[in-house]
C-alpha cells in the first residue's frame, strides 16, 4: 500500500526537514510497511531517505531550457529524485494544463524512466451525467499514456472532491476504480479529501491501493496517523 503527501504550496525548507525528520522516525519506531511518497513545494526538494521517497509536485517536459517559472529533470537530477506527479487536477484546472501537455509530460519522465503518478478524476458536471459519463471522461485522460509502464502509479481524484472536505462514497470509489483495473494493473489509488475520519473505510475498498493525500497530509503527525491506518490494515489488523 503506498500513502503519498502532497504538500502543495505548503511548508518550506526548513519545515519540510522538520517534517521528513518526523515522517522517518515514526516510520522506523513503528515498523511501518506501508510506503510513504511526500511531494513538497518545489523551494523544498531534497534527496529522498530511507524510509521515504520524495518526489516532485510538477515539472516541465525537458531537461532544461527557456521555461520560466518551471524545472526541468536536471534540476530533479540534483536531489536524486526520480518520482514525479503528472495530470493533478490543479494543474489540468487552475493551470490550465491540457491533455497534450500531461501527454507530453508522460512520455519524457518515462522516457527517462521516473516513477510517475499520473492523476485523473472528473469534474462535477461530469460526475452528475452519471457513470458512464465519468469513465469516457477518464479514458479520455488517460488515452495515449502507456499503461504497461513499469513504473505508473495512477490516482483517482475526482475534481470535486479536492479540498472540499467531500469525499466520494465508497460506491463511487468502488465503481471507478473496478473499472479502471479491468484495463490496467497498475496501483491505483484514491485521492479526495481523505482524512483520518475517513481513510481506514476508504484504504479497506477492493481495488484501492493507497491514497494520494492533500490537507490531510500538511501536519507530520496527521500523516504519521495516515500512515498507521494504512499500515494495519495491510498487516490485517484493521484500522
Amino acid at each position: 500500500m503506498i500513502v503519498a503527501a502532497n504538500l502543495k504550496a505548503n511548508h518550506t525548507r526548513s519545515s519540510v526537514k522538520s517534517y521528513l525528520d518526523a515522517v522517518s522516525s515514526f516510520i522506523g519506531e513503528n515498523d511501518i510497511k506501508t510506503r510513504a511518497v511526500v511531494f513538497p513545494p518545489a523551494t523544498a526538494l531534497c534527496p529522498s531517505r530511507g524510509n521515504i521517497t520524495v518526489g516532485a509536485q510538477n515539472a516541465w517536459a525537458a531537461e532544461n531550457g527557456s521555461f520560466t517559472g518551471e524545472i526541468g529533470s536536471e534540476q530533479l537530477d540534483e536531489f536524486g529524485i526520480r518520482t514525479l506527479l503528472v495530470g493533478h487536477s490543479e494543474r489540468r484546472h487552475i493551470m490550465g494544463e491540457g491533455l497534450d501537455t500531461t501527454k507530453r509530460k508522460f512520455d519524457f519522465f518515462a522516457e527517462q524512466e521516473y516513477e510517475i503518478f499520473f492523476c485523473v478524476g472528473e469534474p462535477i458536471e461530469i460526475k452528475e451525467a452519471g457513470f458512464d459519463a465519468v469513465m469516457t471522461y477518464i479514458e479520455r485522460q488517460l488515452d495515449g499514456v502507456d499503461l504497461n509502464y513499469s513504473r505508473l502509479i495512477l490516482a483517482y481524484e475526482p475534481v470535486w472532491a479536492i479540498g472540499t472536505g467531500k469525499a466520494a462514497t465508497s460506491g463511487d470509489i468502488l465503481s471507478v476504480h473496478s473499472a479502471i483495473k479491468g484495463f490496467c494493473d497498475k496501483p491505483l489509488l484514491y485521492g479526495g479529501s481523505v482524512k483520518i475520519e475517513n481513510a481506514g473505510e476508504i484504504l479497506s475498498l477492493e481495488g484501492v491501493d493507497g491514497a494520494l493525500v492533500g490537507t490531510a497530509s500538511w501536519i507530520s503527525d496527521r500523516f504519521c496517523a495516515l500512515l498507521n491506518i494504512a499500515d494495519n490494515i495491510e498487516k490485517g489488523l484493521g484500522q
